[in-house]
Parts: structure tokens; sequence; C-alpha cells
């Protein structure tokens, strides 16, 4: 089924995107779906860093204090008033339910009190549509993602293939069987005694390492595109425990690099052959993990496919990428009721 815009080409709409999945507060203002007019983040890596991961709680208050500040700083790096915005999308879910309910309840109040359509964005798509997004002061825009595409989506909390034959059209392909390979950044990170968030923790440790020094398993799933990291994780934990007995040294940088490796390979390998499998005609590579040096640059030296992976900026979360879904879904005449409830566990598809 192909998709039929309601908002015509020489139209514009602006559309302000509010993100509060997790424990990123985020507003964004999006034109025609890939202009970025603004886009402000209030990150609490801090708050969170003694906890060695988002506590809750934590998370929905902090976004209570800072949403409003966020919303009024979007509008204002954009130079518009909220009557300016013809859209407000916002993230339903998937997401922490504290959390979710803070950004619904702002945009719920913005759209009521201002009479502009309110659109509920799942968050994983709005993560694949990061890589559609620009500056708006870029004097040539990079091209559009064409599809057929294939994305894959890697983050703390996800990781799963999905084929799109058009806008907002998901198959999903594979997914992760136990730890997103974010979830296992974190773990792998806080057993090395590496700070949190895992991510850029192991890569820098990885810097200074060698990603041969051990043969960690590669978990393939032949015969299905879904992925599993819990072997892996298992896996170095026995290094660990047994360097521990035996009161050894840890060799934190080669562990880093071989974990590192290994998720990198088995990430990279079944994104290539799911591509060349569905015939597609290029790759969307994006989410948290994205940000991961060493996987961009297995992804960006591959010549078979043209590869999209948004700018380190926009691999986390952000309002940006909710915005430029928000914008597909008003352009096709979605709208959405001011009784809208977040969904915490929402699948894309």
């Amino acid at each position: 089924m192909t998709l039929r815009k309601i908002v015509q080409p020489q139209q514009t709409a602006r559309i302000l995107g509010i993100e509060t999945s997790c424990d990123e507060t985020a507003a964004s203002v999006i034109e025609n779906g890939r202009a970025i007019l603004s886009s402000v983040v209030a990150t609490q890596i801090e708050i969170h860093k003694k906890y060695g991961g988002v506590f809750p709680e934590v998370a929905s208050r902090q976004h209570i204090r800072t949403i409003y500040a966020v919303i009024e700083q979007a509008l204002q790096q954009a130079h518009l008033g909220i009557g300016d915005i013809d859209a407000i999308a916002v993230t339903r879910g998937p997401g922490l339910a504290g959390s979710l309910v803070v950004g619904m309840n702002a945009a719920k109040g913005l759209a009521l009190g201002h009479d502009i359509p309110l659109i509920g964005v799942n968050h994983l798509e709005g993560h694949i549509y990061s890589a559609w997004v620009y500056p708006a002061d870029t004097i040539e825009p990079p091209p559009e993602p064409q599809f057929p595409l294939l994305a894959l989506l890697v983050s703390g909390g996800h990781t799963e293939l999905n084929l799109m034959h058009d806008h907002l059209q998901y198959k999903r392909l594979g997914a992760t069987l136990d730890d997103a390979a974010g979830e296992a950044f974190d773990k792998v990170a806080r057993m090395l005694d590496l700070s949190y968030p895992g991510g850029p923790s192991i890569q820098s440790a990885a810097d200074e390492g060698d990603p041969t020094a051990f043969n960690f398993p590669r978990s393939r799933l032949d015969g299905t595109w879904d992925f599993s990291f819990s072997g892996l994780k298992t896996a170095v934990l026995r290094v660990v425990r047994k360097l521990e007995d035996s009161h050894r040294p840890i060799p934190v940088a080669n562990l880093a690099a071989s974990f590192q490796a290994a998720v990198v390979d088995v990430l990279f390998s079944k994104t290539m052959k799911a591509a060349k499998e569905f015939d597609v005609k290029e790759l969307v590579v994006a989410g948290g993990v994205s940000a991961n040096r060493v996987l961009r640059d297995a992804f960006l030296k591959q010549t078979d496919f043209p590869i999209h992976i948004p700018p380190l900026s926009l691999c986390t979360d952000n309002g940006a990428m909710i915005g430029a879904a928000g914008y597909y879904h008003f352009a096709f005449g979605h709208r959405d009721p001011l009784n809208l409830d977040v969904l915490p566990t929402w699948p894309l598809s």
C-alpha cells in the first residue's frame, strides 16, 4: 500500500517534536520532515551515573523540571512562536512510563491550549527518521533515503532489522531475543568497572586494546534475522571472573576491544546479508549504538549499498527525529485525540 500525502509539496509544515522516552528531555522544530530549525536536548547522564543506569523515578522528576524550558528554547532557536507550529509530535512509546507521561502531557496541554493537531510517534520510528534530517542552514541538503530500504535500529533497549517499502511502513525481520546491543555494552562496561553509559566507555577503552585478544562467540542465529548478545556478555563475565579468581590483572582494553569487535561483526554481517536477501536499495543505521565508531566505519567502508547514518548528535534520543517522523504522519493525514495514552511497550510493527 502506498500512502497519499495530504500536505502538498509547495506547502510548508513545521512540526514541534517532543521526546521524553527515557532520560533525555528534548524538543525540536522540523520543517517539511527534513530541515532542523532547532534542536534542544537536556541530558541527565551525570544524574544517573551514580546509579550505573537510568533510575526511572529520578528521570521523570527531572523531565518535569525541564520540559517547558526545553520546548520554549526550541521555539526561540527556530525564531517561531507556538502559533507558527502546524502540529505537535510527541513520543508515545516505547519507553519508561513515567518519562513518557511528562512529554505526552506537555504536548497535550499545548495542543489543547493552542488548537494544534497532536500526533503520537513511536520512538523507534523516530530513530529511523533521524536519517532524513539535516540542519536548516546546510548549503546542499543530503539525499533522502530511497525505498525499499533496510533499517538497522540499534540502541540501549532495542536491536532490530526493519524492511521499509515506503514511509511509515515497517516489516520487522528480526530483533534481539535477549539483551539489546546497547544493553550489552552497559552491562559489560560495569563488569570492567567502566563508567555509564557503557557505549562510549567501551569504545574509549577499546581504542587501546587488541580486538583479536579474545575470541568471543558470535551468535549468528542462522536461519533467522534475530540477534542475541546474552551469550557474548556471559563469555566476557567468565573471563573476568577467571582472572579475578587467579588474582591476575584485568586487561580492560583488550576485553573491551574484543567484545566490541564481536558485537559489530554480528550487527554488520547480519544486516548486509539481509540487505542482499531482500534486494533493498539503501541502508539506514540508527539508534544510540550507531554512534559507535567501529560500527560506523564498517558500514561506511562497504560499497554494496548507499548508507545513511545520522550524525553523532542525532544518534541518541532527540526531538528532531520525533518531529521528522511526525511530519510524515501529519502529511498523510494522521491525527490523534487528546485522550491519547502512552504505550511503554509499543512495538514498531
